[in-house]
């Protein structure tokens, strides 16, 4: 296989110099359904350094602690203040009407048997706090659709760690903390560990995979509007991003914390997807991570404070 010809990596945002000498650094980020980036910047006072995992994901906030949202568009760049945040995140998601949701990748009970705690909390356009709830426990990957819809796809600590919905590997839900979406058996095996997510229009793609011997990597397409799912067998074994665009996909695998990515094409040939062609792509920055987000036919990468696009 070859790569093709009319690849074309873009680059859109880079961390401001500026900010990088004043303390700040990127950590959480999210592409909205219209295409604007969004990234949350915190200062270096209210961090401290891990020594795993590596790149932006160690930075451990101390809570609370404030940040600064920036959201880019080919326009402008809007910034919004967020005092007092009392979570220490892994996801940054946007909602519509300029609202935003931040989201910790881990839960507790208070006591035995007792209640989940929040990890989930939506933030009004002007920083300030509206909802909070629990979106389940253990959450390698997470996006929104176009109508505010939470989708997530669980690691294997949850999904044997006693939450309900985490339990059966991928869940919708709205933003008032309620489930609006289960697998209830429909995906082809059981998951043992989400990879990335995507939307596509209406639709939203969770990819995960299994544990079993009959099992790998599996691309599953969720349509809101009815509940209806589709699964496919995955091109690729977890790869750190996807996006898709009808008949067409793109799909990463990343170096851990090096410079590359391999990129991956494919086109769905009736029920299967089948890799076309196949690229090493060095990029600007450390690969790590949540490196990867797919909306409607767009690939977002992230490679250190820098931000890529690429087309399916």
């Amino acid at each position: 296989m070859t790569a093709r010809s009319d690849t074309a990596i873009h680059h859109v945002w880079r961390l401001p110099v500026a900010d990088a000498v004043r303390g700040y650094r990127a950590l959480w980020w999210s592409v909205g359904p219209d295409g604007q980036l969004a990234v949350l910047l915190v200062h270096r006072r209210y961090l401290d350094r891990n020594r795993y995992p590596k790149g932006w994901i160690g930075q451990r906030p101390d809570i609370p602690f404030t940040g600064e949202l920036i959201t880019i568009t080919a326009q402008e760049e809007r910034r919004t203040l967020v005092k007092d945040i009392r979570i220490r995140p892994s996801h940054l998601a946007l909602l519509p009407d300029s609202r935003f949701l931040l989201v910790s990748g881990r839960t507790f009970r208070n006591e035995t048997e007792g209640p989940w705690a929040p990890n989930a909390v939506v933030f009004s356009p002007t920083g300030t706090p509206e909802a909070e709830f629990c979106v389940g426990d253990d959450i390698p990957a997470l996006a929104t659709d176009v109508h505010g819809g939470i989708w997530t796809a669980y690691g294997d600590e949850g999904i044997y760690g006693g939450h309900p919905e985490s339990g059966a590997g991928l869940a919708g839900w709205d933003t008032q903390g309620q489930t609006s979406w289960a697998p209830k058996g429909r995906l082809p095996d059981h998951p043992l560990e989400g990879c990335t997510a995507a939307t596509e229009n209406e639709q939203v793609w969770l990819v995960w995979y299994s544990g079993s011997s009959r099992g790998g990597t599996f691309l599953t397409r969720i349509t809101p509007s009815t509940g209806d799912v589709a699964s496919y067998r995955s091109p690729v074994p977890a790869p750190d991003g996807f996006a898709v665009r009808g008949n067409r996909a793109v799909l990463t695998r990343r170096d851990h914390n090096k410079r590359s990515v391999e990129l991956i094409r494919a086109e769905l040939n009736g029920t299967t997807w089948v890799a076309t062609s196949r690229r090493r792509l060095r990029v600007p920055g450390r690969v790590v991570l949540r490196c990867g987000q797919g909306r409607d036919g767009s690939l977002w990468l992230r490679a250190g404070s820098t931000w890529l696009r690429m087309e399916a």
